[in-house]
């Protein structure tokens, strides 16, 4: 049987469910089981695999190859401005009530390619200036770090950006990087991004005024979510924000946060 042909049982899908939610703490449904053989096959390929069992062996030997395949099963959907009322509020509110000189750090705790980040630096840089702030952004794929902290992007995912953020905060690409814009250096100069599992013991940080963790823990089971929701409340400030994805929801995860607009809350 050629690697093209190579079928997924049922058997070998539930061994990458259980090895992705071991890993990440992502509970993959059976409905996505195309997209895992889909997703995995091109590894079979490069190694001349002829069975995902084979393929399971090597991830479970070697750790580089074990990234990579952290890096397929994981989803990374983004985009500059996403659900955009969470950043007018951000502006408005939090931003606007912050005392003058105290540096404010926020966290996008699954940045993916890093649209999220940088769209908070640009409200940071507008309402902030010259004040101290930073953004950190952080995710479980590699390969999308590397391109968020590049901040090189196709010029199809500016179609959020005003024209005068475009000029304001984009260089535009030319020659052999026509087609493409870099984010300016006084943004992406204010900003770190590290690889973090969410589900596993978060390195040290300074405490946050405010954690984006948006469209993640539709990914996650109900114990993963509170685990996962205690720890990160462990790096917010009081009175800092937890910013969670519109379609999500903190209902019984954590007592010490209420809510102040749709899938905004407070640290209390």
């Amino acid at each position: 049987m050629s690697v093209q042909e190579t079928r997924l049982s049922d058997h070998e899908f539930a061994q990458f469910r259980q090895f992705i939610h071991g890993v990440a703490g992502i509970s993959l449904a059976p409905v996505k089981k195309t997209l895992v053989a889909g997703r995995l096959s091109k590894r079979l390929r490069h190694h001349g695999l002829t069975s995902f069992s084979d393929y399971y062996r090597l991830i479970s030997s070697q750790s580089d190859e074990r990234q990579i395949a952290v890096d397929l099963l994981t989803t990374n959907e983004t985009h500059f401005f996403r659900e955009p009322r969470h950043f007018e509020l951000l502006c408005d509110r939090l931003l606007a009530e912050h005392p003058q000189g105290r540096p404010f750090r926020v966290w996008s705790a699954a940045c993916s390619s890093g649209e999220e980040v940088y769209t908070l630096a640009m409200v940071l840089e507008e309402s902030l200036g010259a004040s101290p702030w930073e953004v950190f952004g952080s995710d479980i794929s590699t390969k999308v770090l590397q391109q968020a902290a590049s901040g090189l992007y196709s010029m199809d995912r500016a179609s959020e950006l005003s024209p005068d953020r475009l000029r304001r905060y984009c260089l535009k690409g030319v020659g052999s990087q026509e087609g493409r814009f870099l984010v300016a250096p006084q943004l992406r100069s204010r900003t770190r991004f590290a690889q973090v599992n969410l589900t596993a013991t978060l390195p040290s940080t300074p405490t946050f005024d405010a954690i984006f963790l948006r469209n993640v823990m539709i990914y996650f089971q109900p114990e993963t979510k509170r685990q996962v929701v205690q720890s990160l409340m462990t790096r917010l400030r009081p009175g800092g924000w937890f910013v969670i994805g519109h379609s999500e929801s903190l209902n019984g995860l954590a007592c010490d946060l209420e809510g102040i607009a749709p899938a905004v809350y407070r640290k209390v």
